[in-house]
């Protein structure tokens, strides 16, 4: 069975041509004495909706796609993948339950917890707290395990020495002089999980800190440095906790060319910016 011309199945109404007679097709229009003429289409044909689902779909996996972001994952023997570093993308799970001497804690039992974890130990061990001895116990004791804690405080003690800090224009107890501000921030630009599994990890922080003492006459004007700071975690207590710890200089960028700031500015942007909680 064929479509006819005339939008019917079949042959002609009627029936079939008898006696050698010929009949003369009219054009179409309101309808013939051979039937109703051709009806307009109306809605959509089956390619028609074929083409807009797939329109839909594809919209809908570009955006899942899109969403995906990087899980930061390590391979099953507890190393790191061998690709390009994930940014930082939401995970749905809460960052940090709460602070404790203003330094977060609470990380998840997770690649990113422990990213999280270490960016903001970095901060904490690179700020001017880490110049006065009573505070810097305290960071010590929040950030490290208890065991780790008690055997660096003593090293910490001498490294932090009324000399060392003298050079930076500081007295015996770690304060600068009047007038003056002494600045030490650590500023993460990136973190890297080398290591992942058994309670343990390893997590490299990528960092530029600011040092030194802003003010009329300093001989120490407050100037950047770029560092990596690997650090060995545990979980112990309910949160990660750091076993050990290296740095590394570098990769430093190609300084820029934005003039230098006067102490006051740099003085007073210290004061008035405060720095973050980090979190993946």
């Amino acid at each position: 069975m064929s479509l006819s011309d005339g939008g019917g199945y079949g042959g002609e109404p009627g029936g079939p041509d008898t006696g050698g007679q010929t009949r003369t097709r009219l054009p179409d229009g309101g309808g013939d004495t051979y039937g109703s003429g051709r009806r307009p289409r109306t809605g959509f044909s089956s390619r028609n909706l074929i083409t807009v689902v797939g329109v839909v779909v594809l919209l809908i996996a570009a955006i899942a796609f899109a969403n995906r972001g990087g899980d930061g994952q390590g391979t099953s023997d507890g190393t790191a993948k061998d690709a390009e570093a994930q940014s930082t993308a939401p995970t749905g799970t809460k960052p940090v339950e709460g602070k404790n001497g203003g330094i977060a804690t609470g990380f998840a039992k997770t690649e990113q917890g422990a990213q999280s974890a270490a960016a903001n130990y970095a901060v904490a061990l690179g700020s001017d707290g880490m110049f006065k001895a009573d505070s810097r116990h305290g960071i010590v004791d929040r950030v490290y395990t208890a065991q780790a804690a008690a055997q660096l405080k003593g090293r910490q003690d001498k490294a932090y020495s009324p000399e060392f800090l003298r050079k930076l224009g500081l007295d015996p107890s770690g304060n600068a002089p009047k007038g003056m501000t002494f600045i030490s921030r650590a500023i993460p630009v990136g973190t890297k999980v080398e290591q992942f599994g058994n309670d343990k990890a390893k997590v490299a922080v990528w960092y530029t800190g600011l040092i030194g003492m802003a003010g009329p006459g300093s001989t120490d004007p407050v100037r950047t440095d770029w560092q990596t700071w690997t650090f060995d975690l545990t979980w112990a207590d309910g949160d990660w906790k750091i076993t050990e710890d290296s740095q590394k200089s570098g990769p430093a960028p190609v300084a820029g060319d934005i003039p230098a700031a006067g102490a006051g500015e740099i003085s007073k942007a210290v004061k008035d910016y405060g720095g973050f909680t980090y979190a993946r």
